[in-house]
C-alpha cells in the first residue's frame, strides 16, 4: 500500500479487492459524493474461448507511480476532490473478483462522476499491465493493448 497524500490511497495487490473498504474509506464529512467502478473479470474475450479467469502482471514501483500520476492530474483537473483510492490487482483473478477498483469522493456529484470516470480511464491507458486470458486448457497474453501515454494526455 502506497498513499502520497492522506487522501489518496494507491494499490496493486496480490489479494482480492473490498469495495466496500475502498468506499468506506472515500467517505468524508464534507463529500456528499461517493462515486466507484469495479472492473470485474468477465468469462467473454475477443477469442474464441470461455474465459475462466485473468492474470495480470506488473512492474509494481512504476504501476504505483503512474497510478499516482493518475490521482495528481484528476486533483488538478477537479481542484474540488476529497478521497481518491486506485487499487489493481496482479495475479490470478477469478471470474466475477474485482480486477480494478477506482474510488472517488467529492463535494458534488459531477466532480465525483467526472473524476472516477477519468481516472479509470487514465489507468487503463498510462498504467503498463499485462493481462492474460485463461481458458481450460490454454491461455494467451491479451493483444487487446494500447501505447502507453501520460495521464495529461487521456
Amino acid at each position: 500500500m502506497t498513499s502520497a497524500q492522506p487522501h489518496d490511497w494507491v494499490a496493486i495487490s496480490a489479494q482480492a479487492l473490498s469495495l466496500d473498504v475502498l468506499d468506506a474509506w472515500a467517505r468524508r464529512p464534507d463529500c456528499g459524493a461517493v462515486v466507484s467502478f469495479c472492473g470485474t473479470a468477465r468469462s467473454t474475450s475477443t477469442t474464441e474461448h470461455d474465459i475462466v479467469a485473468l492474470e495480470y502482471e506488473t512492474d509494481c514501483g512504476l504501476a504505483e507511480a503512474r497510478m499516482r500520476s493518475v490521482v495528481a492530474e484528476a486533483r488538478e483537473r477537479w481542484p474540488d476532490i476529497g478521497a481518491v483510492a486506485l487499487h489493481h490487482r496482479v495475479g490470478r483473478v477469478a471470474l466475477k473478483e474485482a480486477a480494478v477498483v477506482v474510488v472517488v469522493s467529492a463535494p458534488h456529484r459531477e466532480s465525483a462522476f467526472d473524476a472516477a470516470r477519468f481516472c479509470i480511464d487514465a489507468l487503463k491507458r498510462s498504467v503498463p499491465m499485462w493481462k492474460r486470458e485463461i481458458w481450460e486448457g490454454g491461455s494467451q497474453w491479451s493483444d487487446a493493448a494500447q501505447g502507453i501515454v501520460h495521464a495529461r494526455e487521456v
